[in-house]
């Protein structure tokens, strides 16, 4: 019996030949190609957002609108992809991994078709969102296949090479939207992406194993039950029941947590053109997608090294209990990063932007943006495996509900930052985010804290083992 006292997620013995049969199941050679596929989709959302944002100028021009209306187009796609999200997740759970993913690309295909040929704004936003929707599986199901493939001292590594690599679109997506626009036109880059969305399915249709557990699967219990499928439809399965898992105290906190990291990324990304771009007189749009880089950069040499320092805590302490699990050691991490490099970069941003001019203001300006991208990593790259860690079984789901309830308070809070920094200026803006980023650093004690005890508040099905 658990209690409070006593951690829910202790390793019991007799599942473990049950759990070594479960993760022996593929190759280390094909666990490492699925992760590469994986990780190939998860490039995908950061393209789609990284692409648009250095273009949003000329595409105001181009529909004769302005920079804080198509910057909605963004807002809203935040929003469409946490409805992604859990519609993904949901089907993923009941039919799957492998038709999920073969499912969403093809969409993905068609609306970015449809974002190229776009002639006014609500077009433009259509596209986004049906765009937003396609790409969702990118970021919410890869997690989950990692941890269907991964023990659990194995995962963080294996996390952070997926989600290293998908953030390699963050440090070109911006260079590259932006060369598109100077050299030729917004509409190409998006053109690239139906591309590059064609060439995946194809990949994923002859290569992409089903990755779920072995009679975990919605469809193995509905078969194992007598019942019959439709045989001209998808089942009907409610998208918005993982949103059920909410009624946990752990998730609502940790998405907080990270909202208020991943914030401080929009508020020094999305302005750029307006802010760093304007003060230093930065007009070409190659150079203003170059500036977008230094944050995705960091993102990039972060996440393998804070994938293997988690690994490391979490076998570290688990020793020193003898054996005994606690899942939120991997939120230990987090601390660092929301406590340090996550506020004073964006405080310091407004600052330098504000009073630093000339090369010396670039330049610091471009250090402070790679020490943010480290350090959200830092912070959020832990929770992904922690989610995945209680909730095993539910591990789409919980990622889903996770996304969606962050991106919620996201698209409310990007929609109000250019006309915020348009009212009150840089400073007051990025101070606020620091602001909010220090109360994400006390959430995350919070867990590190009283996490055991608030996963007795309410079982949602945690994991028992690893």
């Amino acid at each position: 019996m658990s209690s409070e006292r006593t951690p829910l997620l202790q390793t019991e013995a007799d599942d473990v030949p049950k759990r070594e049969d479960v993760y022996s199941r593929f190759s280390h050679v094909q666990k490492r190609a699925a992760v590469a596929m994986i990780s190939c989709c998860g490039l995908l959302p950061p393209l789609v957002s990284g692409c648009f944002v250095p273009s949003i100028p000329q595409i105001a021009r181009d529909l004769n609108s302005t920079g804080p209306i198509i910057g909605l187009a963004i807002s809203l796609s935040v929003l469409a992809s946490s409805f992604g999200a859990l519609w993904v997740s949901s089907y993923s759970t009941f039919y799957g991994r492998r038709p999920v993913y073969l499912c969403s690309l093809p969409l993905f295909f068609i609306s970015s078709l449809g974002v190229a040929v776009s002639t006014n704004v609500p077009q433009l936003l259509t596209w986004r969102i049906l765009q937003a929707i396609g790409v969702s599986p990118g970021l919410a199901i890869g997690v989950a296949v990692v941890g269907d493939m991964y023990r659990l001292e194995e995962r963080g590594q294996a996390m952070g090479i997926f989600q290293s690599a998908s953030l390699i679109s963050c440090a070109l997506a911006p260079p590259l939207g932006g060369i598109s626009a100077h050299y030729f036109s917004w509409r190409i880059s998006q053109l690239i992406l139906s591309a590059v969305a064609l060439c995946m399915f194809l990949v994923m249709l002859a290569l992409f194993p089903e990755t779920s557990h072995p009679g975990t699967r919605g469809l193995d219990k509905y078969k194992a039950e007598g019942k019959i499928l439709p045989t001209w439809r998808p089942i009907y399965i409610n998208p918005l029941q993982a949103l059920r898992l909410l009624r946990s105290p752990i998730l609502i906190i940790i998405s907080i947590a990270c909202c208020a990291m991943l914030l401080t990324d929009y508020i020094m990304l999305i302005p750029l053109p307006y802010t760093i771009a304007a003060r230093y007189n930065i007009t070409n749009e190659i150079l203003i997608g170059a500036c977008y880089s230094p944050l995705g950069l960091g993102n990039i040499v972060a996440a393998p090294v804070v994938g293997h320092m988690v690994d490391r805590i979490v076998v570290k302490y688990r020793a020193k209990r003898g054996g005994i699990w606690s899942p939120e050691d991997r939120l230990r991490l987090s601390l660092w990063g929301a406590a340090i490099p996550v506020p004073l970069s964006v405080l310091l941003s407004g600052l330098v932007t504000r009073y630093v001019a000339g090369p010396i203001g670039l330049t610091l300006n471009i250090f402070l943006l790679f020490m943010n991208g480290i350090g959200v990593v830092m912070s959020m790259n832990p929770c992904s495996s922690y989610l995945v860690d209680i909730l095993q079984s539910r591990s789409a789901e919980s990622r889903a509900a996770y996304i969606a309830f962050r991106s919620i308070l996201m698209s409310l809070a990007v929609s109000a930052i250019l006309p915020m920094i348009d009212t009150y200026g840089i400073i007051v803006t990025n101070t606020l985010a620091a602001i909010l980023a220090w109360i994400g650093f006390s959430l995350f004690w919070v867990t590190i804290r009283y996490g055991e005890r608030m996963r007795a508040w309410i079982d949602i099905g945690y994991s028992t083992g690893n």
